[in-house]
């Protein structure tokens, strides 16, 4: 009998966020997690639309069945006039992962080397293990993706299979790719011959700032763009799409008849019928208006108890901050022990940092403020500035 185990699929156990083995203390005020909030969630519209659905013999019999494994027809029509593509560009996927899985094993050949953010989403390397451990880090500054650093690079003779990037409010960064960026990343994949991947689960929650266009990314036959229903309508439906090149759309149909061959029809039936009553506007309004409330309210307490403490840049949109410790004085690691041990607990910097050298990520802390009020988020500013002092 063969035994399985990770060692012998060449899967290492998954890195980055707090280790496995922290055990925060009783009452901690957790700012881990890029979790939606309870209360952003539509939980009594969806029940609205759930029950309707089960009078709709025709709906029932769709429910029930197979999907098509591109997914159904009017969920599809609908992501499509989201995005500005043909509707035949959209395949319909268990959540963003499975997006960002089925893009690595449809365009990077087993070993190549795939560009990543740095700091780096650890849920992407996750996924690039099915294919590949080699990957090239490039820094996210100000405005994203370096681009030009990618392009120094392949000018001095590095070459890729893919490129990796958050575009929109960035995990962790939280910064968002300019729309110049996005040109020139897609126009360098052009002439260098390489895939771009996008992920983009916070791209609806904008509450500031000018909403960037994706449609330098859908336009190209370079770019694979993977969305998700995760953070808007609840993690608990594994719903998310990706839009492909129309090259790609017939491989990564042909891979997923090898793997889960389609979504769960219940769900997409249920989510297909919530967005095309005309329902998930508002539902981003909502959470988008709830955000800012929170971030606002985390970032006015870290000026008030830590003033000069942090490099503080306020987001405009998505669930983290990312303030960088201003002085080289204080151990990251040594704040992180005392602030635990004065009940509030973040994931430490250096767990994101894509390369070995994980100096600059290790100053940073990422704070998620989507599932905390804004009181509790005041509360775990004074713990942490108890911490500190």
């Amino acid at each position: 009998m063969i035994e399985l185990s990770t060692l012998s699929l060449g899967l290492n156990a998954p890195k980055g966020f707090v280790q496995a083995s922290f055990a925060p203390p009783p009452g901690a005020i957790r700012l881990l997690g890029g979790v939606p909030a309870l209360e952003a969630l539509p939980a009594e519209a969806v029940a609205r639309v759930s029950a309707e659905l089960w009078q709709d013999p025709q709906a029932v019999a769709a429910a029930l069945q197979y999907s098509p494994a591109h997914g159904f027809p009017a969920l599809r029509e609908w992501i499509a006039r989201r995005e500005g593509v043909d509707p035949g560009r959209v395949v319909v996927t268990n959540g963003g992962m499975h997006g960002l899985t089925l893009a690595v094993l449809t365009v990077v050949e087993r070993g190549a080397t795939v560009a990543v953010d740095d700091p780096v989403f650890p849920g992407f390397l996750w996924a690039l293990e099915v294919a590949t451990t080699r990957i090239l880090p490039v820094p996210v500054v100000a405005d994203g993706f370096d681009v030009e650093h990618l392009a120094a690079r392949l000018r001095a003779g590095d070459r890729i299979a893919a490129a990796y990037t958050v575009a929109d409010f960035h995990n962790p960064a939280q910064v968002s790719l300019s729309a110049e960026k996005r040109r020139a990343l897609v126009e360098l994949a052009e002439r260098y011959g390489f895939s771009v991947i996008v992920d983009n689960p916070y791209r609806e929650l904008r509450f500031a700032g000018e909403d960037l266009d994706v449609a330098a990314f859908n336009s190209s036959d370079r770019a694979i763009h993977v969305n998700t229903f995760t953070k808007t309508l609840g993690p608990g439906w594994r719903v998310g799409w990706m839009v492909l090149p129309e090259h790609l759309v017939e491989p990564v149909i042909r891979l997923r008849n090898r793997l889960d061959v389609h979504t769960s029809s219940v769900t997409q039936a249920i989510v297909e019928r919530f967005v095309t009553a005309g329902l998930y506007d508002q539902v981003v309004r909502d959470a988008t208006a709830l955000y800012r409330e929170r971030a606002g309210a985390l970032v006015g307490a870290l000026h008030e108890h830590l003033p000069g403490f942090f490099d503080i840049q306020a987001p405009e949109g998505g669930l983290f901050l990312w303030p960088r410790l201003a002085g080289d004085g204080l151990d990251p690691a040594e704040l992180f022990r005392e602030a635990a041990a004065n009940g509030v607990v973040y994931q430490q910097g250096e767990y994101f940092a894509a390369g070995t050298d994980q100096r600059s990520a290790a100053r940073h802390l990422r704070f998620s403020y989507s599932d905390r009020t804004p009181a509790e988020l005041r509360e775990a500013v004074r713990r942490l500035a108890v911490a500190w002092r």
